[in-house]
């Protein structure tokens, strides 16, 4: 008589190439391989150096934050940048707009400060309002690059080239203050037009006219040729 014998197909032999599993990791042992630091463990041997750097970097920005409040100002302003760059790495563009946003608002500023310090003809409001329309187009640029579904090329490019029109306009209004903020607009609005949407529906409306042109022109030749 053969006996057969009963087999699970869910019991499967151990493999010998495989590696035996780990049993998960305990507090205590996780803190002995950090203090014994074995070169062949990298997660201790990562670990312990970004925990000092890290203890240094926080005891460096107490100690300054601690001194007076604009330098707590500062630390907590550094923070929160860091902290927008860290969940923004992946969105380039936008960050690429950000960056650009932040230092055409600095460099207009500066530059409308300038060249009313230089003058010396009118108060210290005109400055703040020549400054607050120079960055009333930074945000107008930054939000136009964003508002359009189908941008046909990169974000973050459009506002670059905006607000590298606005510091020009910014740097012509030093010298002729009535023409910085009309150039900056002007320009914003012409990066815009030609890089958003617009522009590729106008192109694509140019290319069709020339297509149809094209196509005309042979059968007004043959015509003609039979007349």
């Amino acid at each position: 008589m053969s006996t057969k014998t009963n087999r699970d197909p869910k019991r499967r032999k151990p493999d010998a190439n495989r590696p035996p599993e780990k049993a998960p990791a305990s507090p205590r042992t996780a803190v002995s391989r950090l203090l014994h630091q074995d070169k062949t463990d990298p997660w201790a041997v990562r670990l312990l150096p970004r925990i000092v750097f890290g203890l240094a970097a926080a005891y460096t920005l107490f100690s300054i934050a601690s001194q007076s409040g604009s330098s707590f100002v500062m630390v907590c302003a550094l923070l929160l940048l860091g902290g927008a760059i860290w969940l923004l790495r992946r969105r380039t563009q936008l960050l690429l707009a950000l960056a650009s946003t932040i230092l055409t608002a600095a460099f207009t500023g500066y530059f409308s400060a300038a060249g009313e310090s230089a003058r010396m003809t009118t108060s210290a409001a005109v400055t703040g309002t020549a400054a607050f329309g120079y960055w009333a187009l930074t945000g107008m640029a930054l939000l136009g690059a964003w508002m359009v579904k189908e941008h046909p090329g990169r974000r973050g490019v459009t506002v670059v080239l905006a607000d590298v029109i606005l510091v020009i306009g910014s740097v012509v209004g030093m010298f002729v203050p009535e023409a910085g903020v009309p150039i900056g607009f002007v320009g914003v609005l012409g990066v815009l037009a030609v890089r958003g949407a617009s522009a590729k529906a106008m192109t694509a409306r140019v290319r069709r006219l020339g297509q149809a042109l094209r196509r005309s022109r042979p059968r007004d030749a043959r015509k003609t040729a039979d007349s």
